[in-house]
């Protein structure tokens, strides 16, 4: 059983840290919503795919930023975060299947935790 706090994934659409720290993020969210939160990483999207499964041209390399929500602070965050934009990476990958847009080792290094 892991010990670690920090375990619902989520993705920040087309968003990036910029001149700001992942402390000023994570500050960020503590000091507006009070909810904990850490800074993961941010990645260039993949292309959209069309109907046949090629790439659609011009789409992709939009800048998603991930961070970890604490657990007991996920309830709080639930319906806040959708003002935001905000998504949990199991909605983004496993119910809504965008799972395209991402390589496939980022999927394999953060599988679904529900």
């Amino acid at each position: 059983m892991s010990t670690n706090p920090f375990v619902q994934l989520c993705v920040w659409p087309g968003t990036v840290l910029g001149d700001s720290t992942p402390e000023d993020f994570e500050n960020f969210f503590l000091e507006e919503m009070t909810v904990r939160v850490k800074y993961h990483t941010e990645v260039k999207t993949r292309p959209d795919l069309d109907v046949t499964g090629l790439p659609v041209p011009e789409t992709g390399g939009r800048n998603d930023l991930f961070f970890f929500v604490h657990n007991e602070d996920s309830g709080k965050f639930a319906v806040p975060r959708l003002a935001m934009g905000i998504r949990w990476w199991e909605d983004v990958i496993k119910y809504n299947d965008n799972s395209h847009l991402y390589e496939r080792e980022f999927i394999e290094a953060h599988p679904p935790t529900w």
